[in-house]
């Protein structure tokens, strides 16, 4: 046959092929990709406590079923139409269920909680709240329930009597929330001790903390809400610990040793209940103390390691107790470069350092029942990947899951069976069964979601850091109809902050949906994740520490260099965008790097430092008392006679997080160098923009970079 038919053909059936696929709308991409595009699992994967049994769901949540270690074939177990006859609720789904023994489930309606028994599926009420209570914690026996209203802590008994722990007139003396604005690993501020005797929790006093004020136009006039926001070198809360005794009803208060605005972080209970440990920080976050005290007295006992640093000390994980009988621990430190574990007597002699990983450890998932085996993830070798790892007291580690790829495992209440579902740069999701000899089971591998639809690709590569040495990833996405003979424009995506990784090795890889979207409409979208920062180690961190955004602005245009050195990059058309810390990166990359970028498009950025929080800002740039330099060379209204390109500021006008201030003293300083900039509010939205309303952010967004970067 001619070479020209042939090719003909195939060009021919190319097209009719791509003709037949359907195409993602940029609605779909925003609102979908974690709903209809997503991966099949096992829905809800609980183990059954003590047993060698588990439950998920099916059918969209409202069926609980069980398989076990030796027979993976699920059965009905319950379904949510017998909970709701039985208990009288309204439950769509099954989501939230906890397991209060091996036949008991705590199931939640409405502010009720209930006891449900699968023997007898019969059910009753343990405890009812109202409305006005909040951050509601159930102890381990899930009798005793602790919860705030507005600023004070109380809790209901198991008799479901109302008992006041704090009883603070001052609004801003607030006790069992979080504090330190959620940094050092905080989630919450109420801690039961193992056998629920003592209730400890963190109490903040904001009195001194200066009030912002935010606008809520829904009330007509529209009225001011004030917030507490310390602001970076002035005035902060004072945290304390209190422990209440449910025997003698008494309270008993912890200060910090040092200063009264140092912090007070990663609280936990030793399991014979005689000691709290209490990591505390001081304010210049260079110099921690684990120390340990009594529960009854709240007396200091000792102060069982000490770690500093000229850059920063970051405690972000309470000392865990991998057995029940006891009080020997393991700690997180990063004393060695990555985060490693070490164990410990509460005497404060270190045992053994269990791990010495080149790598860093993320999170502890938890131990068998003599503790002498602790389960926990970390990246391994390949800092884009999660794997999870068992290491014994001895210090002897293997590793868990054998794929490559971002893990999330749950470990049976013996020990001898772990569940794995994991996915990577070529699997949507797996679902796999372990035993104690590492032998595997397949239990699910979801179909790709994406089949029947027009989708580009991804590449991960390497290229070397500004200090011509540190391997740094990045990922390009090509349009489906990728043709290496044209030049395209290309949109940056850019974050560059601490505690963000934006490639990993799952599927996507790390990319939000929208990315393809705007791959299919002539675009490549590249990102690097520069130094700075997540899951590198302590190194690669902290070469931000009071120079926030040069080291990692150079690290991005090593990157712009690499898109320079494509053939098929067109080098006047590049587009930068970020949000938050990416926002501040994108605005600094527009005014100090003005011939890169044609356009760029800014949400909620910091633009001067000096006007973010206390908590994560003063470890990364201390005061401006003590690096005016640092805070003058960061602040991007320094810049703004050097914009070239267009610029688009965003901002969520309730934005609680990186306030709005920065914006707008942002904008008043171009307005000032005569430089016009656009500039789009969401009204009521914070910190991001959520729901519905983001198909109108990234419509907003990616349309701004398309019209003005042709």
């Amino acid at each position: 046959m001619n070479k020209k038919i042939i090719l003909f053909f195939s060009l021919f059936i190319a097209v009719t092929t791509q003709a037949q696929l359907k195409k993602i709308t940029l609605d779909d991409a925003v609102l979908q990709q974690n709903k209809a595009f997503k991966a099949d699992k096992l829905q809800g994967f609980q183990w059954i406590p003590n047993t060698n049994q588990y439950v998920y769901y099916t059918d969209t949540f409202t069926k609980m079923v069980s398989a076990n270690t030796k027979d993976t074939k699920a059965t009905e177990l319950v379904t949510l139409v017998d909970v709701n006859k039985s208990l009288g609720t309204k439950l769509k789904s099954f989501t939230g269920v906890e397991w209060i023994d091996s036949q008991t489930l705590l199931i939640s309606d409405s502010g009720k909680y209930y006891r449900y028994s699968l023997a007898t599926k019969i059910g009753s009420t343990i405890q009812e709240t109202t409305e006005a209570n909040e951050n509601l914690t159930f102890d381990k026996t899930k009798s005793n329930l602790a919860f705030t209203e507005k600023n004070n802590l109380y809790f209901y008994n198991s008799n479901k009597e109302k008992v006041t722990v704090t009883n603070e007139t001052n609004e801003a003396i607030v006790s069992g929330d979080f504090i330190a604005r959620n940094e050092f690993g905080i989630k919450g501020g109420i801690f039961w001790s193992p056998k629920s005797s003592y209730l400890a929790f963190y109490q903040k006093d904001q009195t001194e903390v200066a009030d912002y004020p935010l606008l809520d136009i829904n009330e007509i006039p529209g009225k001011l809400v004030n917030i507490k926001y310390p602001m970076i070198g002035q005035k902060s809360e004072k945290p304390r610990v209190g422990i209440y005794n449910l025997a003698t009803k008494k309270t008993v208060f912890i200060a910090p040793r040092g200063n009264s605005d140092d912090y007070l972080t990663n609280l936990s209970w030793s399991p014979d209940e005689k000691y709290v440990l209490i990591a505390e920080l001081n304010r210049g976050q260079n110099d921690m103390n684990l120390n340990v005290y009594d529960a009854a007295t709240g007396a200091f006992v000792r102060t069982i390691l000490n770690e500093k640093n000229d850059n920063w000390v970051e405690p972000e994980h309470a000392a865990f107790f991998p057995n029940p009988k006891s009080n020997n621990f393991v700690w997180f430190s990063e004393k060695d470069g990555f985060k490693n574990l070490y164990y410990y007597t509460i005497d404060g002699k270190l045992i053994k350092q269990l791990t010495s990983n080149k790598f860093p450890t993320r999170d502890i998932l938890g131990a068998n029942p003599t503790g002498s085996e602790i389960y926990f993830t970390a990246t391994g070798e390949n800092p884009t990947n999660m794997l999870a790892y068992k290491v014994d007291l001895k210090g002897k580690q293997t590793l868990i899951t054998k794929d490559q790829g971002v893990h999330a495992v749950s470990i049976s209440t013996d020990g001898n069976w772990y569940f794995d579902e994991f996915s990577n740069h070529t699997t949507p999701s797996k679902s796999l069964l372990y035993d104690k000899n590492l032998k595997a089971t397949t239990l699910l591998v979801s179909k790709n979601k994406y089949d029947g639809y027009v989708m580009g690709t991804a590449e991960i590569k390497t290229i070397k850091a500004a200090d011509g040495t540190t391997d740094l990833y990045t990922r390009l996405i090509k349009p489906s109809d990728f043709d290496p003979a044209k030049k395209y424009p290309v949109m940056v995506y850019v974050y560059g902050g601490p505690h963000a990784q934006m490639i990993t090795n799952s599927y996507l890889d790390g990319a939000n949906l929208w990315m393809y979207w705007m791959a299919e409409q002539g675009y490549l979208v590249f990102t690097v994740d520069n130094r700075g920062s997540d899951n590198r180690g302590f190194a690669f961190e902290s070469v931000v520490h009071g120079r926030l955004g040069v080291n990692e602005m150079e690290d991005q245009m090593k990157g712009v260099d690499y898109l320079k050195s494509l053939p098929y990059v067109d080098a006047n058309r590049l587009a930068v965008h970020g949000w938050s810390f990416g926002g501040f990166m994108t605005t600094s990359l527009m005014l100090r790097k003005p011939d890169v970028f044609k356009v760029a498009v800014a949400g909620g950025p910091v633009t001067d430092w000096k006007y973010y929080e206390i908590m994560y800002g003063e470890r990364y740039m201390d005061t401006p008392a003590e690096n005016q330099k640092g805070f003058d060379e960061a602040s991007t209204l320094n810049y703004v006679k050097n914009l070239k390109g267009k610029l688009l500021l965003i901002h969520g006008t309730s934005d609680d997080v990186v306030v709005m201030q920065n914006n707008f003293m942002l904008i008043k300083k171009f307005v000032e160098a005569q430089k016009q900039v656009d500039f789009f509010a969401y009204p009521m939205h914070k910190h991001n923009v959520i729901g519905k309303d983001r198909v109108h952010l990234m419509t907003k967004v990616l349309n701004y970079i398309i019209d003005n970067n042709k």
